[in-house]
């Protein structure tokens, strides 16, 4: 039965994101506050995003669903996949589709429609019909932080945040016990508490977002003689162990998402380019030393709430085109950013 609004707290309600971890993480402020006056809290996420959804706080169940609309390697649309997510989608009384100021909230409305859906709210400059229920209109211009603007989604539906929360990224506890893991990398009995280490992940999920693999060896490098501890991550290994070379602990592949998470929350610092464990960092409290391509704004997507030194040509000629893969020749946003100044922004985070 559905509910008949917003003060019905029994309701089971669908918070959606499609896309990406760091993207899904963001997205944490917003589904807590939806947390506050839903019986259950479905979250839909793409197959890149689930696990960070299972590591947002708030969030009773999880749903994976690859949509072509967003999916930077789409699938063709068929009537059984369609099917099966509506299938899925029976029980759910009210939805929250959160997106990017690029993408549209209303094919999933759509298939929510037919799912049976009573109540929906996303963001649409488009004209949505009878697709949305509430409808929140942005000034695309103007670039907010995605938190906050996920978060306004949320509020324009009926759903506030907690009293006392401070509307900053977040994890569920208690992460993973990586004591036994930290002494495999440094020996037992080694200080591994707050700050003990570095971690460099080198790795993002498209090439014009990405610093050059010689260029983090060299930092690994600098940073040992900097007398910092370095843990190398990510999930390419071939990548990893070439940046860690014989000086830093290589890590890659050999974590969970949720351990990811609670190694960054161990280092005193983090450097990565705008990926998800930068998002990750933010979560977990971590500083980090943003290697920031401006493909996209970095006033939206830069860690939100924590340290951050943020390195790149923000007005470089590939400003906000969105490019996955760099279109201007020698990729100068990022490879005029020396290892030298990671090591003076790792240093200024950590004293």
């Amino acid at each position: 039965m559905h509910g008949d609004g917003p003060g019905d707290e029994r309701r089971r309600v669908l918070v959606a994101r499609l896309d990406d971890a760091g993207d899904v993480l963001l997205a944490g402020p917003a589904v807590r506050a939806v947390r506050t006056r839903a019986g259950e809290l479905v979250f839909l996420a793409g197959p890149n995003g689930r696990a960070a959804a299972e590591l947002l706080p708030g969030v009773d169940r999880v749903i994976e669903w690859r949509a072509p609309w967003i999916d930077h390697t789409p699938r063709p649309l068929g009537k059984a996949q369609v099917a099966g997510l509506v299938a899925k989608l029976a029980d759910v009384d009210e939805a929250v589709i959160l997106t990017s100021f690029h993408q549209s909230a209303l094919p999933l409305a759509l298939l929510l429609r037919l799912a049976g859906v009573a109540r929906i709210s996303a963001i649409s400059n488009d004209y949505p019909g009878s697709l949305l229920d509430v409808r929140h209109v942005v000034d695309e211009s103007v670039d907010v932080p995605e938190a906050e603007r996920m978060l306004a989604v949320a509020r324009a539906a009926g759903f506030e945040l907690p009293a006392g929360d401070d509307g900053k990224l977040a994890v569920r506890r208690p992460l993973p016990d990586i004591d036994r893991k930290l002494g495999q990398l440094f020996g037992a009995g080694a200080d591994a508490g707050k700050g003990a280490y570095v971690v460099v992940h080198p790795g993002t999920s498209a090439p014009a977002r990405t610093w050059p693999a010689e260029r983090h060896r060299q930092t690994v490098r600098e940073l040992v003689e900097d007398g910092h501890r370095v843990v190398v991550t990510g999930t390419e290994r071939d990548l990893t162990a070439y940046v860690a070379g014989d000086l830093a602990a290589d890590l890659g592949g050999a974590t969970t998402f949720a351990e990811l998470a609670a190694l960054i929350e161990r280092a005193g610092v983090l450097v990565a380019g705008n990926t998800g464990p930068a998002h990750l960092a933010a979560a977990v409290g971590t500083p980090v030393v943003s290697l920031f391509a401006p493909v996209v704004p970095a006033a939206r997507w830069a860690p939100y709430g924590v340290p951050v030194v943020l390195l790149g040509d923000q007005e470089a000629p590939c400003r906000a085109s969105r490019a996955r893969t760099c279109p201007v020749p020698g990729h100068p946003c990022l490879s005029h950013v020396t290892s030298e100044q990671v090591v003076k922004a790792v240093r200024e985070l950590t004293q």
